[in-house]
C-alpha cells in the first residue's frame, strides 16, 4: 500500500510529523507521548465513553473577511482553542492541529475522571489477579489525585460470576469500557455481551440464555484494562511479575499466530497472543492457549529406549543407525516439525534413501485464526525438499509396501501409525524408529524410541499459510536427559554418513546450510527472520501442486486484517 501522507501537528509547543488521518492516541504514542485511555483499542471501533483521554485541541484561526491566517504580534499564527476538552480517541490528525496534553485543564479532567472510576472500585489490589498488568493502577498513580475524597459506602456488585467456561467476571472492578463487548461483536462475531441497568448499577452480563463460550473468549481477558475479566484457568495461579515471557508460535494450525509463553522455574502457566499485524493482529484462539498442558502429560516420553527397555542416548542412536543402514527404509515426516528438523530429516533421507510420506491433517477452519490445515509447518516441508506435492489423504501405498516386506524399517516422526490405519499385525511386521513426544501405539511397538521435545522446549522456525517464516524460542527446559530434535537428527545423519557429528548444531547454523542449498532462501539468515517473520518470494511456491493437480495458491497481499479474514 502507498505510504500515508504526513502532516504536521503541534503538541505542547512541539511540531511533530504524523500520518494524515491517524488517531491522535496512536500518533502520539509513536512519538513517545502517552495519552491515558481505557475504552480505546487500536483494533476495535472507537467508543469514546471512558473520557480518560481528554486533551485540549485547537486550529489556526482565519480572518473571515480575507480568509487569511491571523498572525500574532510575535509572528506566530493565532490558535483558536476549543471551548472544552476534546476526546483524543475520536480526534484524527490533520494539518495545523494543536494539542495540549499537560495543561492544568487537562490534568484536572484526568484527575476527575480517575476519581469517578474509583468511586465504586474495590480496594483489593493486593489480591487482584490483574495486579502488575493493571492500567487502573498505573494511571491512578500517574494521573490521579493521590488521595480519595470518597467516604460513602461503595456500591456492591456481583463477584466470581461465570461468564463462560473460560472467563470469570468480578463486576465490582469493571469500569464499563466496553472493550469486551466490542471485541465479541466485531472480531469474534459473537454478539453475546452487553450492559444492563443504569448509572453506578450498570453491570456486564451475557444475553439471556447465552454465555461467553466462543473460541476467542479469552481475548476479552487480554484486552480488559482492569481486573474485571479473568482467566478461570490462570486465576490466582501466579503473580505476573514472577513470570518470564518468551516469543513463540501457536502450532494449532497453519495460521502461525504469534504468542508469548509465560513460565517460572521451568513450568508454563499461560499463553497469550503477541502482536503481529501481518498474521494475527493481537488475538489468538482459546484452544491454542491449552497446548502447553501437553508438556506435563502423563503420556510424555522422557527416556530413550531400545526394544522396550530404557537406555542411554548412544545405545538408542546406534541401534537406530543399524536399522537405517540395513536397507528397506521408509520415512514418515511431520508437519509439526520445525524447518530445521525437516531439513535434517531430508539429509537423512538422502544418506539412506527411501520413500517419504508426510501425513496431511485437516479440519474445518473458522475463517479467523484456525485454518483448515491443522499443522504449523506443512509449507516448510516443501522448502526443505521433504515434499514435492501436497500429501495424499490416504497411505494405502505405504501400508502395502510394509505388508509385502518392501519396507522393513519405518522412521516415524510425531505420528501414530495406528491412527493411520496400521493394524496390530502390520505394526509387528515392520521395525520402527520413533521420534516423538508422547506415547502411543507406534512408540509401544517401536524397536527404538527417541524422546522429542515440544515446541515450548526448543528453538526453531515454522512457515505459515502466508509462506512467512517465523521463529519460536525455547521457553522451558525439556525433560532431564533429553536433547533437542535437531541434535538427535544431526547425530543420526553423521552416524549414517560415518562422519563426526557437529557439537554446535543450532537453528542459526542450519539456516546457513539452508541458505546455501535452498534457492528460495539464498541470502537468508536466522537473524533476518526478525520478530515478525519474513515472507518468501512467490517464485518459491508458485508451482507447487496438489496431488489432484490443482495449484496451491496463496496471495499474502489478499489478507487485509484478521477481523475481515
Amino acid at each position: 500500500m502507498p505510504a500515508p501522507t504526513s502532516v504536521t501537528i503541534n503538541v505542547d509547543g512541539r511540531d511533530l510529523q504524523v500520518p494524515a488521518g491517524m488517531n491522535l492516541i496512536d500518533a502520539l504514542e509513536h512519538h513517545g507521548i502517552e495519552i491515558p485511555h481505557y475504552c480505546y483499542h487500536p483494533k476495535l471501533t472507537v467508543a469514546g465513553n471512558c473520557r480518560m483521554c481528554l486533551v485540549e485541541t485547537g486550529m489556526p484561526m482565519k480572518d473571515r473577511a480575507t480568509n487569511q491566517f491571523i498572525i500574532e504580534p510575535d509572528g506566530r499564527m493565532k490558535i483558536g482553542w476549543g471551548p472544552k476538552p476534546a476526546v483524543a480517541c475520536t480526534t484524527n490528525c490533520t494539518t495545523g492541529l494543536h494539542v495540549r496534553t499537560g495543561s492544568p485543564l487537562v490534568k484536572d479532567c484526568q484527575q476527575g475522571v480517575m476519581e469517578f472510576l474509583l468511586v465504586n472500585h474495590p480496594l483489593d489490589c493486593p489480591i487482584c489477579d490483574q495486579a502488575g498488568e493493571c492500567k487502573l493502577q498505573e494511571f491512578a498513580t500517574d494521573y490521579g489525585r493521590g488521595y480519595s475524597r470518597f467516604v460513602e459506602e461503595k456500591n456492591v456488585k456481583p463477584k466470581r460470576t461465570r461468564l463462560g467456561p473460560r472467563v470469570t467476571l468480578d463486576d465490582e472492578r469493571c469500569i464499563l469500557c466496553s472493550r469486551c463487548v466490542r471485541f465479541c461483536s466485531e472480531v469474534a462475531k459473537d454478539d453475546v455481551l452487553g450492559f444492563i441497568d443504569r448509572g453506578s448499577y450498570s453491570t456486564l452480563t451475557c444475553y439471556p440464555g447465552r454465555e461467553l463460550d466462543n473460541n476467542y473468549s479469552l481475548n476479552t481477558v487480554d484486552i480488559c484494562p482492569v481486573g474485571a475479566l479473568t482467566s478461570t484457568d490462570f486465576r490466582f495461579k501466579m503473580r505476573v511479575w514472577f513470570l518470564k515471557s518468551i516469543p513463540s508460535i501457536c502450532t494449532e494450525s497453519s495460521v502461525g499466530a504469534n504468542t508469548e509463553v509465560w513460565s517460572r522455574e521451568g513450568k508454563i502457566y499461560r499463553i497469550t497472543p503477541r502482536e503481529n499485524n501481518a498474521v494475527n493482529d493481537c488475538w489468538m484462539a482459546d484452544s491454542g492457549r491449552e497446548l502447553y498442558k501437553s508438556v506435563e502429560s502423563p503420556s510424555r516420553i522422557d527416556f530413550f529406549a531400545v526394544d522396550n527397555g530404557k537406555c542411554i542416548a548412544d545405545k538408542a542412536l546406534n541401534r537406530a543407525t543399524e536399522l537405517l543402514q540395513a536397507g528397506g527404509v521408509g520415512y514418515i515426516g511431520s508437519a509439526q516439525s520445525s524447518v530445521e528438523e525437516q531439513f535434517l530429516l531430508w539429509q537423512l533421507v538422502k544418506a539412506e534413501p527411501g520413500p517419504v510420506s508426510l501425513i496431511s491433517h485437516t479440519r474445518k477452519g473458522d475463517g479467523l485464526l484456525i485454518s483448515n490445515d491443522a499443522t504449523p509447518n506443512l509449507r516448510g516441508a516443501f522448502l526443505t525438499s521433504l515434499l514435492r506435492e501436497l500429501p495424499k489423504a490416504d497411505i494405502n501405498d505405504l501400508r502395502e509396501k510394509v505388508n509385502t516386506g518392501v519396507i522393513k524399517t519405518l522412521f516415524v516422526v510425531h505420528e501414530d501409525l495406528s491412527a493411520l490405519g496400521f493394524s496390530e499385525d502390520l505394526l509387528r511386521r515392520v521395525q520402527i524408529i520413533y521420534l516423538g513426544t508422547h506415547a502411543n501405539a507406534t512408540s509401544n511397538h517401536a524397536q527404538v524410541v527417541l524422546p522429542g521435545l515440544t515446541v515450548f522446549e526448543k528453538t526453531g522456525s515454522f512457515v505459515n499459510q502466508q509462506w512467512r517464516a517465523q521463529r519460536f524460542f525455547q521457553a522451558v527446559p525439556g525433560p532431564a536427559g533429553t536433547a533437542p530434535d535437531i541434535q538427535l537428527l544431526s547425530q543420526l545423519v553423521a552416524r549414517v554418513k560415518k562422519v563426526t557429528a557437529s557439537t554446535a548444531v543450532s537453528p542459526a547454523s542450519l539456516w546457513t546450510e539452508l541458505a546455501a542449498t535452498v534457492p528460495a532462501l539464498a541470502g537468508w539468515t536466522w537473524e533476518s527472520l526478525g520478530s515478525s517473520g519474513r515472507v518468501l518470494d512467490a517464485s518459491a511456491w508458485a508451482h507447487i501442486s496438489f496431488s489432484e493437480g490443482k495449484s496451491l495458491h496463496f496471495d499474502p497481499a489478499a489478507i487485509t486484517s484478521v477481523a475481515t479474514g
